[in-house]
């Protein structure tokens, strides 16, 4: 296995030479034609995504991992349309940032270049292995994807899918790999290609991600989980503030963007809490509060410290009651994970404080968390989100699979 991912990478690094000089037109057209791919082999998809669910069944996954794991036809459709969309979205490659002029007469040009080869490291999702293939693909990379053993007969299916469509483009067939080994040790490998890999994306649980954080030799771009959460002001529009929580906890509460706290402010709490814990009760939300949310709302399990960090990926939500917008702001900083968190309130100032000062990659004033998404962003897709502060930072598309370089174009200047 050591020696078959050193060649995977080999290849992947002779084709991220020639991935940089691939004009966009043809880039576009290899897109377009595997979105049809997809389309056209629905049924196949299928069938290999039947085997996964198969397995997931025989393991007792949760519900929320199976929700993740499953394809059918509205998420194939889903894929394609994220593969025509990349396509469609201007090419960021060559892209002029900055030109200056020095004052012996050098003139220096920061231009976007792509970062080579990346490697995307996930679990679950299928869908994850077209929309980082269509990405970098068309950000200028070549690829290395390593996805979990849950999804092993849809990922290979969607990537030979893909593949194949390669063969009748411009563009070089080893620009995409596939470790299709269910091996863990095959993860151990790649990441020690800090010759022939340029950056790694680890896509998945905390556990998966930690994992690869501390093996890799290669930079790393991550977040750990997803610990999102919702403050309900005083000042905010009680019936807005219901639906907003109640999208954020439920429509799909399994991914990483779902919240997972809900913070109210005490003067609305009585108003408030009582509706919307029955709402999402009747949804089938576990709910777990504060003593002041106890007081209010029925049928509230105490909620327990840990709570206020934990990711449940479920139908699971914590709720505190808090004396003012600072003490929110305050509860975020200190429990959350830097990713996605929201306010609902009508006032203007309130709004402002609440988003300069959260420290979180994406900061909402009246909308639902579950909006942190490459494609809802309109950047086609994403190959992850990032809660890290270098080199990116929130939804991780096209112009973050790019670094810069820059040129220099001289007069037969010397330095003194």
């Amino acid at each position: 296995m050591s020696n078959s991912v050193v060649r995977m990478a080999t290849r992947a690094k002779a084709a991220a030479h020639q991935m940089a000089l691939v004009p966009t037109k043809e880039k576009n057209t290899a897109l377009r034609a595997m979105a049809r791919a997809l389309k056209e082999k629905k049924d196949y998809l299928i069938r290999e995504n039947a085997k996964d669910l198969k397995a997931a069944e025989k393991e007792r996954y949760s519900s929320a991992l199976v929700d993740r794991l499953v394809l059918n036809p509205k998420r194939v459709d889903g894929m394609a349309r994220c593969l025509v969309e990349a396509a469609r979205i201007k090419d960021p490659v060559g892209e002029v940032l900055r030109v200056f002029k020095r004052p012996n007469g050098l003139i220096i040009k920061k231009v976007r270049v792509p970062i080579g080869v990346v490697g995307i490291i996930y679990e679950s999702r299928p869908n994850v292995t077209s929309d980082c293939v269509g990405l970098c693909l068309k950000a200028g990379n070549a690829v290395i994807l390593k996805g979990g053993k849950e999804a092993f007969y849809s990922n290979q299916a969607i990537f030979s899918v893909l593949k194949e469509v390669l063969k009748q483009t411009a563009i070089p067939v080893d620009a995409i790999q596939l470790i299709s080994s269910r091996d863990r040790d095959a993860v151990k490998v790649l990441l020690q290609q800090d010759a022939l890999v340029d950056l790694i994306v680890p896509r998945g649980g905390e556990g998966l991600i930690r994992f690869v954080a501390q093996n890799s030799l290669i930079p790393v771009v991550k977040h750990y989980k997803g610990v999102c959460h919702t403050y309900v002001s005083a000042r905010a529009d009680l019936a807005m503030a219901e639906e907003i929580c109640f999208n954020a906890k439920t429509q799909r509460p399994g991914v990483c963007n779902a919240m997972e706290t809900m913070l109210v402010h005490q003067e609305v709490a009585a108003a408030f809490l009582p509706s919307m814990v029955r709402r999402l009760q009747q949804a089938g939300v576990e709910v777990r509060g504060c003593p002041r949310t106890r007081r209010v709302a029925q049928g509230v399990r105490p909620a327990r410290q840990d709570d206020w960090t934990e990711e449940y990926l479920d139908k699971i939500l914590s709720v505190k009651v808090v004396n003012s917008t600072e003490e929110a702001i305050a509860h975020i900083n200190r429990y959350g994970s830097r990713h996605s968190d929201a306010i609902v309130t009508k006032d203007k100032t309130e709004a402002e404080s609440f988003l300069k000062g959260v420290d979180s990659a994406t900061v909402y004033v009246n909308a639902s968390t579950r909006f942190t998404d490459g494609y809802e962003f309109g950047f086609g897709a994403e190959v992850g989100i990032s809660t890290d502060k270098l080199h990116a930072r929130g939804p991780m598309a096209l112009e973050e699979l790019n670094t810069y370089k820059y040129l220099i174009y001289g007069r037969g200047q010397i330095r003194s």
